[in-house]
């Protein structure tokens, strides 16, 4: 059974008077086991706005994770990032977030269940933040963006779904016949941890099911480039242009999806 509780943390506010950016703990259960994500959004807005479900990098709910939903959502979004190993694993560096992202990537349908339950962890937000139930998509940066592109293919009734630098590939390819929203994938088209044999297997992948889908392939990024402190040259490197434009098709994407309705 899966548990969704209210936060009753605030761990941060940032930004003018007028505009509180609020960032809260969010405790819940999944089978009984304790997970923590994190609610992003602009409390100054007290209309019903659009959710975002946003899964983070390999290295999960982090401070870095909050700064960056909170870029995001500004005040066009509510956004909820999901914990996808549990309260009690939280990666202090590159092998062991490797190692956790691993050991969800290794299991497709436990990755698309603990994307689900942060789903419906946003969904329960509506009760005390001004939501709109009717406009929630998703996005995720490296192997969130992997995570939320598996989200897609198990059929969840989202308006959109976005992947930065996000891994691709897919053990269960036929799955795509079941994604019910529109696709967006922006990818660093110099990119080495998704190599070009990815992408064009992902692009079949998407053909042949007859999803609505993009892909941007941006030159001279490579990988984290949405990503401020990813300073790895040639590999992972924060690229602002980039990420600006990047978060502008997003920004896209939802606007049409979020009015179409």
């Amino acid at each position: 059974m899966n548990r969704w509780l209210l936060p009753p943390l605030l761990i941060s506010l940032a930004g003018p008077a007028s505009a509180v950016m609020v960032v809260q703990a969010v405790p819940y259960e999944i089978d009984g086991k304790a997970f923590e994500g994190t609610l992003v959004y602009d409390d100054s807005v007290k209309t019903p706005r659009p959710g975002l479900l946003m899964v983070p990098n390999w290295l999960g709910v982090t401070p870095a994770a909050a700064e960056q939903a909170k870029e995001i959502a500004g005040q066009r979004y509510v956004i909820f990032i999901a914990d996808m190993y549990g309260k009690d694993i939280r990666p202090a560096n590159p092998d062991e977030a490797k190692a956790a992202a691993t050991a969800v990537r290794a299991d497709r349908p436990l990755m698309r269940k603990r994307a689900q339950a942060g789903v419906e962890v946003l969904k329960a937000q509506g009760q005390k933040v001004p939501l709109d139930l009717a406009s929630l998509g998703a996005i995720g940066f490296c192997f969130g963006g992997g995570s939320v592109l598996e989200l897609a293919r198990s059929g969840a009734p989202l308006k959109g779904f976005v992947s930065f630098h996000g891994n691709l590939d897919t053990p269960n390819p036929a799955d795509a016949r079941n994604i019910r929203a529109p696709i967006l994938v922006l990818h660093g088209a110099d990119d080495p941890a998704v190599p070009k044999a990815q992408v064009d297997a992902f692009s079949a992948e998407m053909t042949a099911a007859k999803v609505d889908w993009q892909l941007v392939s941006y030159g001279g990024a490579v990988h984290s480039f949405t990503e401020r402190g990813a300073n790895v040259a040639g590999r992972n490197e924060y690229h602002p242009k980039v990420a600006a434009r990047a978060y502008q098709a997003m920004n896209g994407l939802f606007d049409e999806v979020f009015t179409s309705q």
